[in-house]
């Protein structure tokens, strides 16, 4: 049996290794805030959240849509896929509690050990089916109709009375039955573990039946020698049997386990949208596009990290951008512009998690991967300089760069002087552009910024944080050409007013 929650026929690579800059992009996008936010304080979900957000790069449209239409169907029965998960997770526990038996020496011990998790697992499959038939019918999803629809063809009821007439037999309460050949240099061999006659015969009649093939009994003594082969003989017949039912407790319990991490993912993903809602946050499915349709535009989007913390809604912005692949973003000293790039990194990252993303309307092409390239503290340790630094995990990022992905740059080598920081800038930039990356600089470097706009470059894009005539900042982000002052003056005179 598979879930297949995640993707349409494949199941998700829980193991397999997140991206070599996911710490980079976990500290610049803000992504804990994010998986705070959907997990509360179970770290399960936690971990949960982050396998998937981070993996998810790779996918293709029709996932990203397959996962939205199944995130839909848990907005609207949240309580049913939260009693789903609840049984996942009480077979998990049962399994854990059991599993040690299974992982014995002996044969027997193994089988002994499986027949115990199965049975404890059985219970619950059975409230999965009956789960299954009664709730199944609210669910329209492919992934979650195809789940249902599954565990009623592979489990009816005749499959559980035969699961539970094995299991009785496997426990050998009437003595074990074990059939040999005898093989060379007078070796028993072929040793084959046999089911009970099920028709119990009187004495009388089994003393004087002439029926059946005949056959010799071997009476053995009581001491430890005697024991230890007939342990031996027993083992031999048993151990087939052992391992072909600790396999079938392992799957059934690994059916169980990846239905308690792809439930997780969208439970935590509706309980971030429960939040968010009541909020008063705009939110949105996306529209997926093609890696190399160029499509980028928003409308009222927003840093959803910051609305969380804020605890309300904040402020967005709108961006009709397609075909576009390089913005340059400057403007007044916290003015949006770095909450702005947060925003578009986070929704990329939630778009191809198909989750929703905070806009009233998203729709942006795929990327294969998303880099930041954000401003750091002064390394404390100072084996190396700041500007050093930058340019080694620059090199990172472009060791892994591919085709159609996106780097955030947010005042990135602003710790050398301006003519150097814009030079070493626009030589990266331009050799980027050709490599097919959309690329948004968050800047201070005028002569970067205006050196680009004085181009006239038909793919860029120029935006500028507002700033009133009185020096209040909006928030917003509007078309514009780089200016000289980003007047940090304003703030000054904000923070030290009155001061003498």
């Amino acid at each position: 049996m598979k879930t297949h929650l995640l993707y349409r026929g494949r199941d998700f690579d829980w193991d397999g290794p997140l991206p070599s800059h996911h710490e980079a992009l976990i500290q610049d996008l803000n992504l804990q805030t994010l998986f705070g936010a959907m997990a509360g304080d179970d770290e399960y979900l936690h971990e949960v959240a982050r396998q998937v957000m981070l993996k998810s790069f790779s996918d293709d449209i029709e996932t990203i849509q397959y996962r939205q239409a199944i995130l839909q169907d848990c907005l609207q029965n949240t309580a049913a896929v939260q009693e789903l998960y609840d049984l996942a997770v009480d077979a998990n526990e049962r399994k854990r509690r059991q599993w040690f038996g299974v992982l014995g020496k002996y044969p027997m011990g193994i089988l002994a050990g499986a027949v115990d998790v199965l049975q404890t697992l059985m219970d619950v499959v059975g409230k999965l089916r009956i789960f299954a038939r009664e709730k199944g019918r609210n669910f329209r999803s492919e992934g979650f109709v195809t789940l249902f629809k599954m565990i009623e063809t592979e489990l009816p009821e005749e499959y559980f009375e035969r699961i539970k007439t094995c299991l009785k037999e496997l426990r050998f309460s009437e003595g074990i039955l074990v059939s040999a050949e005898l093989g060379d240099a007078a070796q028993s061999s072929q040793h084959t573990l046999r089911r009970l006659s099920k028709v119990k015969q009187g004495l009388l009649k089994r003393v004087f039946s002439g029926d059946g093939p005949p056959s010799h009994t071997f009476r053995v003594s009581d001491d430890d020698g005697s024991a230890k082969v007939i342990s031996v003989l027993r083992d031999r017949g048993i151990n087939p049997v052992a391992n072909a039912l600790a396999q079938s407790a392992e799957h059934i319990g690994s059916f169980f386990s990846m239905l308690s991490a792809e439930l997780g993912f969208y439970l935590g993903t509706a309980a971030l949208h429960a939040k968010l809602t009541k909020q008063g946050v705009t939110l949105c499915f996306p529209t997926p596009a093609p890696a190399d349709s160029g499509r980028q535009t928003c409308t009222n989007l927003v840093d959803i990290s910051l609305a969380i913390t804020a605890g309300k809604a904040v402020t967005g912005n709108d961006l009709q951008a397609d075909g576009k692949n390089l913005f340059f973003i400057t403007g007044a000293n916290q003015g949006g512009k770095s909450t702005f790039l947060r925003a578009v990194g986070l929704a990329q990252t939630m778009m191809q998690s198909g989750m929703f993303v905070t806009a009233d309307a998203f729709s942006a092409a795929l990327c294969r991967n998303v880099f930041t390239h954000f401003t750091r503290e002064e390394d404390v340790t100072m084996k190396s300089g700041k500007f050093d630094e930058e340019l080694r995990r620059m090199t990172g990022i472009i060791d892994g760069l591919t085709p159609d992905s996106m780097i955030l740059f947010n005042e990135s080598f602003a710790s050398t002087n301006e003519r150097e920081g814009s030079e070493i800038a626009s030589q990266i930039v331009c050799a980027l552009l050709e490599t097919k990356v959309k690329i948004f600089f968050v800047t201070h470097l005028y002569e970067l910024a205006n050196a680009f706009y004085q181009e006239g470059l038909d793919n860029a894009v120029f935006l500028r944080a507002e700033r009133q005539t009185d020096g209040r900042r909006t928030f917003k982000l509007l078309p514009g050409q780089p200016l000289e002052t980003s007047f940090g003056s304003d703030l000054y005179k904000e923070i030290f007013a009155g001061a003498a």
